[in-house]
């Protein structure tokens, strides 16, 4: 690749202009990016607040959260309050954190400089799309004004139409961050298709573009229909239209095919884009080309396709009937097909490659571990006679968590340490962050792992008390979460520091040959003084 390049010197997209309003009226898609990314970890921090009490809850199998504090008085965890916390949890980091968390962040950041492009095709619409999620999280919170929600993140009806809390509030706030992420990923298809370098034809894009690229279908595609859900939903609490509800002669398992048509394609819009951010780090740091490009690229459409025939998994014990339980359960086994192609082109990637162990090529290898766990446990999941069992058991969370957390927010680490030197032009140290990475597999681990087994042995998940039996598991599940805290928190800090007094970062630190490396650290406004041209395969790295 061949580029010129060069930073007016001192000037840059984080001091060209200055104050609150630079900010708030940017167009800029690395600016917008980085107030995602701050926002998104702003609300992380809350939904993991929510996490600890729910885990602190859990420490023991009767009321654990029963004490007073001076200035403040008691503080009492019931079975309201305990379900107030799971369902702020779930709808948090699924629709406020892990949704938007690599799209939009790290996506808005990096992907017009991967293509060689200025910006992305619509920055109005992206910082319009920006606001629109901040407006749907503000509706969502403002329910906790309103005695909260308790329904879980689901929804599910009809009791989320019956009870007498702030439901509509956190239905209206997802439905508007629905909006946002339509948006992005409009913004995003066009962008790949038009504003590409010179060069840079579909068969040397970058796997994050082709992540996105997919990931953004799959938003454009499947959000309408959990609008059009959540609408309905709105409409039966307000003008008992039946739907949902039995009393008023709708189908509560309607609601079920309608809402897991919609979110078992968002589990894809929340790893895919992981899925590019680990295509992206282990090459670089395994200074080999990818192993079977094409394959990873082209899985990325497989998996997206799957996701939106394999809905009824969720629905075994509904009551549907033994044929489409059967093909449902054929078809999700076909999920392993293009993930095991992902894992087995990564692995045959890592296979005699000069590995360098700097901190994201460590998560990156941690998200191998956890996240094959949590496929594997999907394809137990998967199997009917097995999910019959395992169903609303704690197993389902474990599964979930590995998934999700192991593999989309460890995904999003390793991004965010792989693209920092990038955003900020200042280097962490890489000895805190090794600390940091251990707390943070350990703590995942002691964590979520001993939910496998009290699920197995038939614990069900969103209950406030549980049997004397599964105490110790919980409990070592409980001190798990306090390591991951603390993993997390130490994360925040050196990077902080890193921010305020770390040295500069050169252009290219990592080697890396995509076209955000060959820009300044960090980068101009326009990103690139001229736009670059690409004139090689963009992983070909030589010894």
């Amino acid at each position: 690749m061949s580029s010129t390049a060069h930073a007016v010197p001192g000037t840059h997209y984080l001091n060209n202009e200055k104050g609150l309003m630079s900010w708030l009226k940017t167009l800029d898609h690395k600016r917008i990016g980085v107030m995602y990314l701050f926002t998104i970890l702003f609300f992380f921090f809350i939904g993991g607040l929510f996490a600890l009490g729910i885990r602190l809850e859990l420490m023991t199998p009767g009321q654990t959260i029963d004490f007073t504090l001076p200035l403040i008085g008691r503080i009492v965890m019931d079975a309201p309050t305990y379900n107030r916390f799971f369902t702020y949890h779930g709808a948090i980091m699924v629709f406020l954190v892990i949704i938007p968390s690599i799209p939009a962040a790290l996506g808005n950041f990096v992907l017009p400089m991967m293509l060689g492009a200025k910006d992305v095709a619509f920055p109005r619409l992206n910082l319009m799309s920006y606001y629109l999620y901040i407006l749907g999280a503000i509706v969502a919170l403002s329910s906790l004004l309103l005695h909260g929600v308790d329904t879980g993140w689901t929804f599910y009806t009809p009791y989320s139409i019956r009870a007498s809390t702030g439901t509509i509030m956190v239905v209206l706030g997802a439905f508007i961050a629905g909006f946002s992420s339509i948006l992005t990923g409009l913004n995003f298809i066009i962008t790949i298709h038009k504003l590409r370098a010179p060069g840079l034809s579909w068969s040397r894009l970058p796997l994050f573009c082709w992540a996105l690229y997919a990931t953004s279908i799959i938003q454009v595609l499947a959000t309408p229909v959990l609008a059009i859900t959540l609408l309905l939903l709105v409409a039966e609490r307000v003008l008992k239209i039946g739907i949902f509800d039995p009393a008023l002669g709708g189908d509560a398992v309607l609601f079920q095919h309608f809402f897991w048509f919609y979110s078992h394609p968002a589990v894809y819009i929340m790893i895919l884009p992981g899925l590019g951010v680990i295509s992206e780090i282990i090459p670089v740091f395994s200074r080999k080309p990818i192993f079977g490009y094409r394959a990873i690229a082209y899985s990325s459409f497989g998996i997206a396709l799957i996701a939106f025939i394999v809905w009824g998994h969720h629905l075994f014990v509904s009551g549907q009937s033994e044929m489409a339980n059967f093909i449902f359960s054929l078809l999700t086994m076909f999920v392993a097909v293009p993930t095991g192609i992902k894992v087995f082109s990564w692995v045959a990637t890592l296979y005699r490659g000069s590995i360098r162990f700097n901190v994201p090529m460590l998560y990156a290898l941690g998200f191998l571990e956890l996240f094959t766990i949590g496929g594997l446990t999907g394809v137990f999941l998967a199997t009917l006679s097995i999910d019959v069992h395992l169903t609303d058991t704690y197993f389902v969370i474990a599964h979930f968590h590995y998934v999700m957390v192991g593999g989309t927010l460890m995904a999003m680490t390793g991004g965010i340490h792989y693209w920092f030197p990038k955003m900020s032009g200042k280097m962490y140290s890489e000895k805190s962050a090794l600390w940091a990475f251990i707390l943070i597999l350990i703590g995942f681990n002691v964590t979520f792992f001993p939910q496998f087994i009290v699920g197995a042995q038939g614990m069900p998940r969103r209950y406030w008390y549980y049997l004397p039996e599964f105490t110790t598991l919980n409990q070592i599940s409980t001190v798990g979460s306090w390591f991951l805290l603390a993993g997390f928190v130490w994360v925040a800090v050196y990077l902080w520091k890193a921010i305020r007094s770390g040295e500069n970062a050169p252009g290219n630190p990592w080697e890396a040959l995509t076209l955000e490396w060959q820009s300044p650290s960090p980068p101009p406004l326009e990103n690139f003084v001229e736009t670059p041209t690409v004139t090689s395969w963009p992983y070909e790295y030589r010894s």
